[in-house]
């Protein structure tokens, strides 16, 4: 009995050992203005038991959001990137990094540009995950996969600003997913074809995106799939054209993302233009 529980005892601490270094292997950076993506940053390493690094301006942007869409608005057209605090990290210890920022004009925000152009993650798994207002992950990525060349991108997350109380649920699938922890997951079906939209389709759409300023759109085509608790729907919209010749994004097509779980009423998770 006591050899018995002396190889237990043993394999107990060999097991803790294995966990310990598994929880090393990744780092989580982010980069947060409103906090937003600090609380997705929070939840990623909370679950993987892992360091977090924030990426930090040397002079922040604060102010409304007005202040700082101007400031990022200048920066950009005079090709300035802002300066950021040192990272006290040796990225050389992390075969993963998961990088979060907020999406700023389809892309991650100035400061994780600069921390990008500062690190080369040749070699290095780099998982993106991002806070919007409607969508931008898929573009961010593009710029992300230009940016680190010899990385090795995976596939990431994004969330709605007006969303955050989702976060913890689809955080766990997400790592689940990934492999990063272990678990049960849900498997989702590929949307079927899509087909015209029918009238009960087209109020769902617009229920979900109503209240959404920078979409004035109509649904063309739809497909649905059975979600945990709910149906998810990808609709095809076009713009449709806005009194007093508003300045809005560019017309033309977008993918809109669209979730009615039991119960609750339609919103939208993300716009792909």
């Amino acid at each position: 009995m006591k050899i018995i529980r002396l190889i237990m005892a043993i394999a107990g601490l060999l097991m803790a050992g294995v966990s310990f270094g598994q929880k090393k292997e990744a780092v989580v950076v982010y980069y947060s203005q409103t906090s937003n993506t600090r609380t997705v940053a929070q939840e990623i390493a909370t679950r993987l038991g892992a360091d977090i690094k924030e990426i930090q301006a040397v002079k922040p942007y604060d102010g409304d959001f007005q202040a700082t869409i101007s400031r990022c608005m200048k920066d950009r057209q005079d090709g300035v990137k802002p300066e950021i605090k040192t990272l006290d990290i040796d990225f050389s210890k992390y075969d993963v990094i998961f990088l979060g920022y907020p999406i700023w004009f389809g892309t991650y925000a100035p400061p994780v540009e600069t921390f990008l152009s500062q690190v080369d993650f040749s070699g290095k798994k780099l998982v993106p995950f991002c806070t919007f207002g409607s969508g931008g992950l898929d573009s961010s990525v593009k710029d992300l996969i230009a940016c680190q060349p010899k990385a090795q991108i995976l596939p990431g997350y994004g969330v709605r600003a007006a969303r955050l109380k989702a976060v913890p649920q689809e955080v766990d699938q997400f790592l689940k997913a990934g492999g990063f922890i272990n678990g049960e997951y849900t498997k989702l079906a590929a949307f079927p074809e899509q087909h015209v939209v029918s009238a009960e389709e087209s109020a769902i759409f617009d229920k979900a995106v109503g209240d959404y300023p920078m979409i004035h759109a109509k649904a063309e085509t739809v497909a649905q799939r059975t979600i945990p608790g709910g149906t998810e729907y990808l609709f095809t919209a076009k713009d449709q054209p806005r009194e007093g010749g508003q300045q809005m994004p560019p017309a033309g097509t977008m993918k809109v993302y669209v979730t009615v779980l039991n119960g609750q009423a339609p919103e939208f998770t993300q716009v792909v233009r």
